[in-house]
Parts: C-alpha cells; sequence; structure tokens
C-alpha cells in the first residue's frame, strides 16, 4: 500500500482525499497557497507544504514546487484531484519521472483524450458511438469544410480539440456564418488552449448529458458504475447531478457500459475515469472523457456503495480492482447540488468571511465542504464550497431529502446559490425528469424577464 500521499489540491476534494487516506492508513501532505494555510485539510494533515502565493500558477500550478514538497516529505505519490493539475498529461509525466506515483491514467492516456480529435477517433475505433462530424480536424479548405457541414446538416458546431469547459465552441446555423465561426474558433483555441487544432459536429439541439463513471486497473480489469445525468447546467457547467438517470432502463445502462468498459481496455485505461455522452432521441453520443475524479462522484458512490477515491488508491498502489461487474448493483437515487459562495440571481462570486456555517444531516444526508465558522472564502478561486447530497429509495424521496436539507442549510455572511437549488427542486420540470441541457438557460431567462 502507498505510505504517504501528496494531495495536490484544495478545498473539498483535497479533505475528501485526506479522509479516504486517513481511512486506508496512509499519511498525508497538504501542499497549500498562503491564502489557503487555514484549510481544514491542511489542519488535518500529517504534514504540509507552502508552495507558493494566491495566483494558482504561483501555487497549485507550480509543477517543481509541487515536486518538491514530494521530495522533502518522502512522499511515494501525488493525488491531483479535480481541476488544476488533473489532466495535464506533462504533469503525470514529470511526477512519474520524477520517482513518484501519479495516482489517475498514464500520462499517454491523458494526453490522449484531451485531444478531442484524437479521443474522437479512438473512441470510433474502439465502437462507441460519437456524434456524426469531420472525424479529424478541419483545414484550411473552405470548401471543403462548408461540403462537410452540409453532409452533417445544419446546425454543426465547431469545437476546439484541447477545448473544455464550455469554451472554445461556436454553433453555425447557415454556411454563411461558416467561415467566420471556423476562424474566431481557432484563434479562440490557440490563445486559451495552446492548440488551434478545431474540428465539427452536428449541433443536437434538445440532447440530455449523461456519463458513464468507469474504473480499471492495470491488470485488465474495468467496470462501470452506471450513469449520472448532469443536464442541469448554466452555461456548460454542472448546477445539479444525479444518479442514475432518469429514464435510462437497465438494459439501456448495461449495453452503453459495457461498450465503455471495452473501450477502457482497448486503450489501457487505468484508475477512474468518465464517459461524457449527450443523449438524444434515444442514443448516445460520445464527446469527451474525463480522466480524473469527478466533482459529481459522490451520487455514484451512494447508489453503488463503492467508495471511488479509495479504488483509485488501491490501484495506484498497484491492486486489481476489488470490485467486479457482478459485483455493481444500483440502489435508488441520489442527487447533489453544488453551492457555490455567488449570488443565487446574477451568479457573480461572493467570496469573504463565513460567519456560520451549519450543514444539514438525517437519513441519505451526505455534506462534501471544507468550510466552517470563521472561514475565509479567497477570491482566487472557483466559487465551489462544497457539494449537499441526498439519497433516497426512489427519486421522488431524494429531491423530498434534498428540500429539506437545502431548508436547513445555514451560512452567513457570504450569499450562496442555495436559493436556487431550492427553486430547482420545487421545479415542475426538474421534478419530471428527462430534461434536456438547455432547459436551466432557459428557466433563468424566464425568471429574468
Amino acid at each position: 500500500m502507498l505510505d504517504k500521499v501528496v494531495i495536490a489540491n484544495r478545498g473539498e476534494i483535497a479533505l475528501r482525499i485526506l479522509r479516504a487516506c486517513k481511512a486506508m492508513g496512509i499519511k498525508t501532505v497538504a501542499v497549500h497557497s498562503t491564502v489557503d494555510r487555514n484549510l481544514k485539510h491542511v489542519a488535518l494533515a500529517d504534514e504540509s507544504v507552502c508552495i507558493g502565493p494566491a495566483p494558482p500558477n504561483e501555487s497549485y500550478l507550480n509543477i517543481p514546487g509541487i515536486i518538491a514538497a514530494a521530495e522533502v516529505t518522502d512522499a511515494v505519490a501525488v493525488h491531483p484531484g479535480y481541476g488544476f493539475l488533473a489532466e495535464n498529461a506533462d504533469f503525470a509525466e514529470r511526477i512519474e519521472e520524477s520517482g513518484f506515483i501519479f495516482i489517475g491514467p498514464r500520462a499517454e492516456t491523458i494526453r490522449l483524450m484531451g485531444d478531442k480529435v484524437a479521443a474522437i477517433k479512438a473512441m470510433r475505433e474502439a465502437g462507441v458511438p460519437c456524434v456524426p462530424g469531420s472525424n479529424g480536424p478541419l483545414g484550411e479548405d473552405m470548401a471543403e469544410s462548408a461540403r462537410i457541414a452540409k453532409e452533417i446538416g445544419y446546425p454543426v458546431i465547431i469545437k476546439a480539440s484541447g477545448g473544455g469547459g464550455g469554451r472554445g465552441m461556436r454553433v453555425v446555423h447557415t454556411e454563411m456564418a461558416l467561415l467566420n465561426a471556423i476562424n474566431a474558433t481557432r484563434s479562440e483555441a490557440g490563445a486559451a488552449f495552446g492548440n488551434s487544432t478545431v474540428y465539427m459536429e452536428k449541433f443536437l439541439e434538445n440532447p440530455r448529458h449523461i456519463e458513464i463513471q468507469v474504473i480499471a486497473d492495470q491488470h485488465g480489469n474495468a467496470v462501470h458504475l452506471g450513469e449520472r445525468d448532469c443536464s442541469m447546467q448554466r452555461r456548460h457547467q454542472k448546477v445539479v447531478e444525479e444518479a442514475p438517470a432518469p429514464g435510462i432502463t437497465p438494459e439501456v445502462r448495461e449495453k452503453i457500459g459495457s461498450v465503455c468498459v471495452e473501450a477502457c481496455r482497448r486503450i489501457g485505461y487505468r484508475g477512474a475515469g468518465t464517459f461524457e455522452f449527450l443523449y438524444d432521441d434515444g442514443e448516445f453520443y460520445f464527446i469527451e472523457m474525463n480522466t480524473r475524479i469527478q466533482v459529481e462522484h459522490p451520487v455514484t458512490e451512494c447508489i453503488t456503495g463503492f467508495d471511488l477515491v479509495r479504488e483509485q488508491l488501491l490501484v495506484a498502489a498497484g491492486e486489481k480492482l476489488s470490485i467486479s461487474q457482478d459485483q455493481v448493483e444500483i440502489r435508488g437515487h441520489a442527487i447533489e447540488c453544488r453551492i457555490n459562495a455567488e449570488d443565487p440571481d446574477n451568479f457573480m462570486p461572493s467570496p469573504g468571511l463565513v460567519d456560520t456555517v451549519h450543514m444539514p444531516g438525517g437519513p441519505g444526508i451526505r455534506v462534501d465542504t471544507h468550510v466552517y465558522d470563521n472561514y475565509r472564502i479567497p477570491p482566487n478561486y472557483d466559487s465551489m464550497i462544497g457539494k449537499l447530497i441526498a439519497h433516497g429509495a426512489t427519486r421522488e424521496q431524494a429531491i423530498s431529502r434534498m428540500r429539506v436539507a437545502l431548508t436547513e442549510a445555514v451560512l452567513t455572511g457570504v450569499k450562496t446559490n442555495i436559493p436556487l437549488h431550492l427553486r430547482i427542486m420545487g421545479d415542475g420540470g426538474f421534478k419530471a425528469g428527462g430534461f434536456n441541457i438547455h432547459y436551466l438557460e432557459k428557466r433563468l431567462k424566464e425568471r429574468r424577464e
């Protein structure tokens, strides 16, 4: 088993990793920026190392600093969490080259799946259903691009090969707008991602966002743990996630899950990962793979009883998966609300001093947060300060428990999006299930008008 792990992240995910390590008897090293010295996991870790000032590029993106922290503390492995360097192939490579274990996929796998064009090609070869598209990067021949678009059928979407998080994409409805969209996306992609390669796909107008959780070891074993519905989004950012996805039958789940498991074996995947799909008119279309633990992993843990972070640590230590596919059983329904320090109406971040925190409890309620009384939320990082998860025997019970939990939650001193989540839990379209990725944006627009 791993002796000591560096947690190369902050906030609730850093605390989540620390708790898993402690339960397994693994020592921990918390690296942190100067403004994060009072984070809960820093106080609880066996050791801590300050790796730089507040700006992420000088601390949590500081690869030499993280490696140096591993060296001075005699750690054996590094867990990147999510965000920051979690899907940075160069980081994974440098960790391994420095003699440490990277708790995640191999660098070449991260690199493959991080390039959307290469990832789609690999998935097509593995038999994973993909959105109709250019099947490769767009060249400089605009006539050829126009031909491809006409063949696919408008509307189409131009995407950056190295993009993510909703950036580097443009929807095109007519051939007249195609040239400008391609050039603009290329320019944006080069500036934002250092890769100006773009490709084209059919734009699905009212899809759901459904993802399949997988985990694999280095011995050729891989399992899927069912699906999550992440369609409740604002500006391509997930707000509420749930598992299982409403309307997905066990037969459909097994069919798409088996395809993802086989793809893992074909690309030699290692660790936790998520296949993200657009689901439209009963069909799945692959869009990307996240080569890390997901923010929404707790809903999968709730319905399967499977500890994903523990399994990440076991796989990194060279162990075989502790569970087989026939042992994966879906039990009940789980919903996760991302709690952000932001104005619930205009979504402006709300950093500052948290006066009082009281988080809910009761049957089926889980809270993942690093925030405590008199904690100061810095303005330098993402506004998410916690996750509230409700699990019930049915979807209706999970929604009911979530609604009660949200009314119990107290967090004063800063604004939060808890009022938004309460509106979502009471929304008729949400309660009915099967809503598409544009639903929340539409409802927010109606409210403003």
